[in-house]
């Protein structure tokens, strides 16, 4: 096994040649064999180690096993311990996800506190083979099918290519010790009952089962790729991106005969996981909207817009002072003192200095919202009524923020000043606020 993991780590990740590694080691006998193997391999490594306090005084048993191997063998070791089960109570998350969560975090912060290049992980072709099954059971796409990489961003997955089977052997003809973790034993869990009564029948049934499955996760591997280039050339056909949102072009879409294939792919990443509802989007009513923890996607017109779902209160304020020339929160405004006006941009507009009250104030708009449109001679207008007439999508408005002397508006920012504010010819000082 040695040499074809050897030859295997140099065809397939020779870029970690010369590289500072760590290897994730648990003490179970996959991690421990990982760490033999590089050890003969003479890689620049260190050891990570999580204690997740899950299994009592065998927890504190692998530690213990571990640190000692290390100091054996003078190998650097990082090794930290978690309350998994209360973090889990906290945040509502299954105990596997919790461990997951707490684990790869502390991975990444020692990635940057170390200046390390790599964490290398012993998962392995069953391993591999458990969560395919695992997604198959509970409804999945081409990502799921696919089953664990073998590089995911700075994480590398060696073992893949190896059985459980081969792992063991190994161990045995190179009198790797190693702990066994109790909990393996039990089906409680998922995994371990397709680990336990369903893959040694398929086993059973085909000797080479697992080398088949290896082959299906390729094919089904090169399929993906031709879907994700076949979504990348339809994307540029379709959407458009503004700044922080994507605008997909409804009647371009509707001409796919499979577009709701192609939302997925496009939309996947977001979080979004009520898909009927994006579906329905398409032929829905303008303004309707589906929500994912950090996303919208709204139907506007013969659009589908997907923005950023900003948590912030409608109720934030920010003052401008007498004495400021530019402000950089939460917009881009410069004040200044001029002596003409130009008026050539709704980016710009210029006021009577002697109208306005000191601090201004910088609002999103509100229900209800009142001003006099600069232009109507005095007539006052909802601010509401003007995004319609604009035509402004739900997220625009939003978006759209409104400044105030007293409880007066000057400005529908980047729209429309307000009348009672604007320049005259008894005007003795103007002020240019400028929207950059």
């Amino acid at each position: 096994m040695l040499s074809k993991f050897q030859n295997h780590i140099v065809s397939r990740f020779p870029f970690l040649a010369q590289k500072k590694l760590f290897l994730a080691v648990s003490g179970g006998i996959d991690s421990m064999v990982l760490l033999h193997l590089f050890r003969q391999l003479n890689y620049k490594i260190a050891v990570l180690h999580c204690n997740f306090q899950l299994r009592g005084l065998e927890s504190f048993g692998d530690q213990e096993f571990i640190q000692n191997y290390c100091d054996q063998n003078n190998i650097k070791i990082f090794t930290t311990q978690f309350d998994t089960k209360a973090f889990a109570e906290d945040y509502k998350l299954s105990t596997q996800i919790a461990a997951r969560e707490l684990r790869y975090s502390w991975f990444y912060e020692l990635l940057e506190e170390e200046n390390f290049d790599y964490i290398l992980t012993a998962h392995h072709a069953d391993d591999n083979l458990e969560t395919f099954i695992i997604n198959l059971t509970r409804g999945t796409g081409l990502d799921g099918l696919t089953g664990i990489p073998e590089e995911n961003d700075r994480i590398i997955r060696p073992l893949l290519p190896f059985s459980r089977e081969e792992i063991l052997k190994y161990a045995e003809e190179n009198a790797v010790e190693w702990r066994e973790d109790s909990s393996n034993a039990s089906t409680k869990y998922l995994r371990n009952k397709i680990r336990h009564n369903l893959v040694p029948v398929l086993k059973e049934i085909n000797p080479n089962f697992l080398d088949a499955f290896q082959k299906t996760q390729s094919y089904l591997q090169e399929t993906k790729e031709m879907v994700d280039d076949a979504s990348i050339i339809v994307y540029q056909q379709v959407a458009k991106e503004a700044g922080d949102d994507i605008h997909f072009d409804l009647n371009q879409l509707k001409k796919l005969p499979n577009y709701k294939s192609y939302l997925y792919q496009w939309l996947n990443e977001f979080g979004f996981s009520a898909w009927n509802d994006i579906y329905d989007l398409v032929e829905g009513q303008s303004g309707k909207q589906v929500l994912s923890g950090e996303f919208r996607l709204l139907k506007n017109r013969e659009t589908l817009i997907l923005s950023p779902f900003s948590g912030s209160s409608e109720n934030d304020e920010y003052e401008i002072n007498e004495n400021d020339t530019e402000v950089n929160f939460p917009l881009k405004i410069k004040l200044s003192n001029v002596s003409h006006t130009t008026y050539d941009s709704n980016r710009v507009i210029f006021v009577d200095s002697e109208k306005i009250r000191f601090p201004l104030i910088l609002r999103k708009w509100r229900e209800g919202d009142i001003f006099q449109p600069f232009g109507m001679n005095g007539k006052s207008k909802k601010v509401s009524k003007l995004f319609k007439d604009e035509k402004l999508s739900l997220i625009e408005k939003e978006k759209t923020w409104i400044l105030c002397s007293d409880d007066q508006i000057v400005w529908v920012v980047g729209i429309r000043q307000d009348e009672r504010f604007k320049i005259e010819n008894t005007t003795n000082k103007i002020l240019k606020i400028e929207l950059q």
